[in-house]
């Protein structure tokens, strides 16, 4: 006969919480492991590096920011906070990422990570040059340059675990299909969509070997939302009705499944590498199309104006806004509010960000 030992039940139901608390730890991140956060790409993640630029995509005025610190407007194209700000904290690191252009920008803003993105910026290179704004290759040339202030502060091995042991994240490519490719002709002549998604992730697929061979190693790159569903696009190309362009969301679609196979290619050539794809197409096309499911009520138009071409310059100090800004989607007629940007990052900061660290 066996006896029931009150002992052996207490190691069990110790064994157990031991195994469970492991299992957390695998599936969170180990945020004292990563010493920096460092990010690049477009509007969605430029935190106000385009402000001293001569471009007209900048948004370093009212009513951008009324939700942020003392309701200041810093280049964050958003009434408040933007996924790299959300990242950032869920890191351990800061509360909001700075651009690397910030002329206030600190050493110990350096030490745990900037943002080199750039509103209007793309894969395609004439894409930033259409509208004068910082392309991948300048970004990449602000990173080395970024290596080279890490090592005056912490010296070479110093900056080469940060550079090594950082997480990085890209958000880029939507600009190429909204705005160059269906909005202007320049390409449209020599591409048919198949042979530009191919440019686009040539384009990537260079960036990325050289982030690199430049140290990079934990690397998140997220694939393009449903752009024919976004507000403007809704207007430009949807009809009377404000229709999304169907057209225009499978062309993101084909673009994400040709980028996602080529960063798999990339982690498996590239040794120590990880090239993890994120998918914020679904997750956006959710909040879109069942809004109420997330507590919003508008995803058709945004909260400035009448939310449907409002972007960038034209909303403006003199653009009136929504009454209540967590009812809505999106913020402009572009980007989304604040609200719907904690949606989108909860979603990569459980789903994504423990497979890059």
């Amino acid at each position: 006969m066996q006896f029931f030992s009150p002992l052996s039940y207490s190691f069990s139901i110790l064994s157990l919480l031991l195994h469970i608390l492991r299992a957390q730890a695998l599936l969170k991140p180990n945020r004292s492991s990563v010493p920096a956060f460092i990010v690049f790409g477009d509007s969605i993640v430029d935190p106000g590096n385009n402000n001293n630029l001569e471009t007209i995509v900048k948004c370093n005025f009212p009513p951008y920011g009324i939700d942020l610190a003392q309701h200041k407007p810093t280049g964050r194209f958003c009434n408040g906070k933007i996924p790299s700000d959300m990242i950032a904290s869920a890191l351990g690191l800061k509360d909001k990422l700075p651009a690397y252009l910030d002329p206030q920008l600190t050493p110990n803003d350096l030490l745990t990570g900037v943002s080199f993105a750039s509103g209007g910026s793309g894969y395609d290179p004439l894409t930033s040059q259409l509208v004068s704004v910082l392309s991948l290759h300048d970004q990449l040339e602000m990173l080395k340059e970024y290596i080279g202030k890490l090592k005056a502060i912490v010296g070479q091995k110093g900056a080469a675990n940060i550079v090594s042991n950082s997480v990085y994240i890209a958000v880029i490519g939507t600009d190429d299909l909204a705005n160059t490719y269906f909005s202007t002709p320049f390409r449209r002549a020599s591409y048919d969509v198949n042979a530009y998604t191919d440019l686009m992730v040539q384009s990537a697929s260079t960036f990325y070997q050289e982030l690199y061979r430049l140290g990079a190693r934990k690397v998140g790159v997220t694939g393009l939302p449903p752009v024919g569903c976004v507000p403007s696009q809704r207007t430009l190309a949807g009809g009377i009705l404000r229709n999304c362009q169907p057209s225009y969301n499978q062309a993101a679609m084909e673009f994400n499944s040709k980028l996602s196979k080529e960063l798999e290619a990339l982690t498996n050539q590239l040794p120590g590498s990880k090239f993890i794809y994120i998918d914020i197409y679904t997750i956006l096309s959710n909040l879109i199309f069942h809004p109420s499911n997330y507590g919003f009520e508008v995803s058709t138009k945004g909260c400035c104006g009448t939310g449907d071409l409002e972007v960038s310059i034209l909303c403006n100090p003199s653009t009136p806004i929504c009454t209540d800004v967590t009812n809505y989607v999106f913020w402009d007629s572009y980007h989304p509010t604040e609200k719907a940007y904690k949606v989108i990052s909860d979603n990569l900061i459980k789903n994504y960000l423990p497979l890059i660290v």
